[in-house]
């Protein structure tokens, strides 16, 4: 129980430092319902967690009636890493951004190791994480690759809002944070950091 908790409260900063510190100075994308919260900021500059949790409310009524392990799973990692997207919006550290490709780099690795801290405990995100956790299962496939195909069509909508170079950015975030998500979460990693808990 302390190593979920902890999964999550480690995961959720993760991702909220990689969002507000490397993301949103460039107007880069993520993919999957972060990414939906972030057009949502970009377009009309509402909460990006807020989003994040009104936008999971639909899959998560799926998952409700058809996967409820999942719902169980991911309910506290959708509103934690939410509330610690908007909560830490206000730590921006200039000093970290570099520029735009390495703080696409560095802010897809910080996601893809938050969200995979947590799917290594079977806990997720929610939102269109959950729904890729949901098609891993049903085909038996690594969710690491599930999430990167469903973060690319996330990202490829987002250009009414960004510019084709952030478009490119985004797409290499993506890319990060699916390449951090999947070595987190083959088996052998997976099996060694549980058994090493």
């Amino acid at each position: 129980m302390f190593m979920k908790v902890s999964a999550v409260l480690i995961g959720s900063f993760l991702i909220s430092f990689g969002i507000n510190n490397f993301f949103v100075p460039h107007k880069i994308l993520d993919g999957g319902i972060i990414g939906l919260g972030l057009i949502v900021h970009y377009q009309w500059g509402f909460n990006i967690g807020t989003t994040i949790l009104l936008t999971s409310i639909p899959i998560y009524i799926y998952a409700w009636v058809y996967y409820r392990s999942f719902f169980i799973n991911s309910i506290v990692g959708l509103v934690v890493s939410a509330l610690f997207i908007d909560l830490f919006s206000f730590v921006k550290l200039p000093i970290l951004q570099t520029s735009p490709l390495l703080d696409a780099i560095i802010g897809g690795l910080l996601l893809g190791v938050g969200v995979g801290a947590m799917f290594i405990y079977d806990i997720s995100t929610g939102g269109l994480d959950l729904f890729a956790q949901m098609i891993a299962e049903a085909i038996k496939i690594n969710v690491g690759i599930v999430v990167f195909i469903v973060d690319l069509i996330v990202v490829a909508s987002g250009i009414v809002v960004i510019s084709p170079q952030e478009l490119v950015l985004s797409t290499i975030a993506v890319a990060a944070t699916g390449i951090a998500t999947t070595l987190l979460t083959i088996d052998p990693v997976k099996k060694y950091i549980i058994e090493s808990n």
